[in-house]
């Protein structure tokens, strides 16, 4: 099902602060910033070979992601896995008893469909995107 990963989602309180700290302790450079004002959030995404990491930063209280924020503090948001069909997975993730959180894909940047799974599934604790590139078709 998953093909490799696609990114890592990491939830920061300052934007430009996170970008300056990867850029010069980990040599990450040639940041995009993605402002996404429907969301209340914006994206700095940056190319570690295959993989890309984004660090997310709410805009407002009105973020899906803000209170989390609040409650747990800056850290590791979700991990990405592209995945070639991402109805067909969420079928069979489904039909496999995994819990959804989006039953439908819905865009996500850089022409992707995006879905994510619950964290409490089988217990693990971590939050999974599945990611299609819709360019890849």
């Amino acid at each position: 099902m998953f093909t490799h990963v696609d990114h890592i989602g990491l939830l920061v309180k300052d934007l430009d602060e996170s970008v300056k700290f990867y850029t010069s302790a980990f040599d990450l450079s040639e940041w995009e910033i993605i402002p996404m004002p429907e969301r209340h959030m914006m994206v700095a995404a940056a190319r570690l070979g295959d993989t890309l990491v984004e660090l997310i930063c709410p805009t407002s209280d009105d973020a899906a992601i803000a209170k989390q924020l609040k409650e747990k503090g800056p850290g590791m948001h979700h991990i990405a896995y592209r995945v070639d069909d991402i109805r067909a997975s969420l079928k069979e993730l489904q039909d496999r008893g995994v819990r959804l959180i989006d039953k439908e894909p819905r865009p996500g940047i850089h022409n992707t469909l995006i879905a994510f799974t619950h964290p409490k599934n089988g217990d693990q604790g971590v939050l999974i995107e599945l990611v299609q590139h819709q360019d890849a078709h």
